[in-house]
């Protein structure tokens, strides 16, 4: 069995579908989506309908990311629309909503709602959108929303000294924890990097399909991955975040 991570996908339903091809999945496969299935390109409907679907034939688990979060609330109440979330890719999902019936629009309310916030394998590797905040482990965090929120976990993996050595006090503790951590959230194209960013046991996989970049999709066994094109050139039309 093989388990690929997928990073934050921003309505690119053509380039989510590139990348599952080059994967060529097999019935034992295990893929962990990591959150934004919206806002961004033209097609963040039918990227949920897709996953509903795919997760029909493959285990999946998907977490859940802050876009989510906002479209949910859209969902839920249609009146409810965040002013900061229509500016950065709500109004693309919104318009992607007018050819799906109001069952269809439950059912996506549905998926959102329950969707996880993080997931530990059973190798204690651990999948969540964002970051985390208490040096005691997800399960310690106070503040949800710091799961699809929070970049201090990023930010201090980029800023920590390369040579420090795990075996010292002065090592990040929220490092320690998992085996390894993968988060999206952050674009590594905004560090001019348009693939997979590792630091320490930290996987930033969040390649920038909102913008300009690709969706990835990595092995987090052996850390080969396979991207899709460049959202920008499978939308010629559209502008998505940028």
């Amino acid at each position: 069995m093989r388990t690929f991570a997928i990073g934050d996908i921003h309505g690119g339903l053509k380039a989510l579908i590139q990348v599952l091809n080059k994967l060529e999945l097999k019935e034992e496969d295990k893929i962990i989506f990591m959150g934004d299935y919206v806002d961004g390109w033209s097609e963040s409907a039918q990227v949920v309908q897709f996953l509903l679907e795919l997760s029909q034939k493959f285990k999946c688990v998907f977490i859940k990311g802050n876009h989510d979060v906002w479209c949910q609330n859209w969902l839920k109440n249609h009146n409810d629309v965040n002013p900061s979330w229509y500016i950065h890719g709500g109004k693309e999902t919104i318009e992607s909503y007018q050819a799906f019936s109001e069952e269809e629009k439950k059912q996506h309310l549905i998926f959102f709602e329950n969707l996880p916030l993080f997931h530990i394998d059973e190798d204690n590797r651990l999948f969540l959108h964002a970051g985390f905040t208490s040096l005691h482990g997800v399960k310690k965090e106070k503040h949800q929303e710091y799961f699809y929120l929070d970049r201090s976990l990023w930010e201090m993996a980029l800023a920590m000294n390369r040579n420090l050595k795990r075996s010292s006090m002065y090592y990040p503790k929220r490092l320690k924890l998992y085996t390894e951590i993968f988060i999206g959230h952050t674009p590594t194209t905004n560090y001019e990097k348009n693939f997979p960013v590792n630091i320490e046991n930290l996987w930033n996989i969040d390649t920038g399909a909102a913008f300009t970049g690709r969706v990835t999709a990595i092995n987090v066994v052996t850390k080969e991955f396979v991207q899709s094109d460049n959202l920008p050139g499978l939308y010629p039309d559209e502008k998505g975040r940028n």
